[in-house]
């Protein structure tokens, strides 16, 4: 695909400026290509903790760019468009999370990194996908939780390790809106393949798949597992690796209930275009900025959750 030179102008201005571009892997594919770093939310916190870049690129949502200023403090940290946010994160707005936390006294709080920075300080241990259950299991059994904001993901996560976690009432609006009749019919004009599904989706989807798992653990699934043709029920742009690693493979995207491509993608990722990366790289604009307080209690939890994840 043409992109007039774009991939060329980024090289030069990522040298020039030292900078690193991070991207998710819900990002289009062009964007997964041309990053220094393409990974899940936990790979991301890590990557932007370690890089001694002094300019971080976010080709991601929101959260994911703040998460990055609070473990870089000192860097400048970009996000290519600030219309680029989350579902999950808006359903979990501070001032009523408060006023929720008060009715629990004695509970500690676990909150997925899909949080905004408010309700990171406002939290005791962070988690992802990818380290959830690690870290609920790290928590003695007779301490009372919170897990915040996505239900089906806490729900997920009680079923497996016989909780009773209290559960804010959140989701994200991709993996809410699998259609398990049309997950059904594929199965069965595909004989063999197999579901595999993110924490994220509900239960009915969780119930049908073969394999749960996060964004970087449905990747290794399916590059490990002898099938050959997959139904993925996350965010579509993970296809585009596991194509790549898996080119042998079938990957079908799972459908949503309404859809005109019959694929599942996140309105807020794809905000991102080469265009926007290059401008804001150019002009170093969409910086995000956090108040030094606010920074300071926010990376508490964050850094504790890095040091209990293997």
């Amino acid at each position: 695909m043409k992109n007039n030179g774009l991939n060329e102008r980024i090289n030069v201005l990522r040298k020039e400026k030292n900078a690193v571009i991070l991207a998710h892997y819900y990002q289009i594919p062009e964007i997964q290509d041309i990053a220094d770093f393409v990974g899940d939310s936990l790979d991301l916190s890590r990557k932007s903790a370690e890089t001694d870049a002094d300019i971080i690129v976010f080709a991601g949502v929101h959260f994911m760019a703040e998460t990055a200023k609070i473990l870089s403090p000192e860097k400048k940290v970009l996000l290519p468009d600030l219309e680029a946010g989350c579902s999950l994160a808006d359903s979990c707005p501070a001032g009523e999370f408060i006023k929720f936390r008060e009715q629990y006294s004695g509970h500690i709080v676990v909150s997925y990194v899909n949080t905004t920075a408010e309700i990171k300080a406002l939290t005791d241990i962070t988690c992802t996908s990818t380290n959830a259950l690690q870290i609920i299991n790290s928590i003695p059994k007779e301490q009372s939780i919170i897990f915040a904001p996505d239900r089906n993901l806490g729900n997920y996560l009680n079923s497996l390790t016989g909780r009773n976690m209290v559960v804010w009432d959140g989701a994200c609006h991709v993996h809410e809106e699998f259609s398990l009749e049309k997950i059904i019919n594929l199965l069965e004009k595909h004989p063999g393949a197999k579901l595999i599904a993110h924490p994220e989706c509900t239960k009915p989807v969780q119930i049908t798949a073969d394999f749960i798992g996060s964004t970087s653990a449905l990747l290794k699934f399916a590059t490990e597992d002898v099938g050959q043709t997959y139904i993925v029920a996350t965010e579509s742009g993970i296809l585009h690796q596991m194509k790549k690693q898996n080119p042998e493979k079938t990957f079908i995207p799972a459908p949503p209930i309404d859809s005109t491509c019959g694929c599942s993608d996140c309105e807020f990722m794809k905000r991102h275009t080469l265009q926007k990366i290059y401008e804001s790289l150019r002009d170093e604009k969409f910086e995000i900025k956090l108040d030094k307080q606010l920074i300071f209690e926010a990376a508490k939890p964050i850094l504790k959750m890095l040091d209990l994840s293997i």
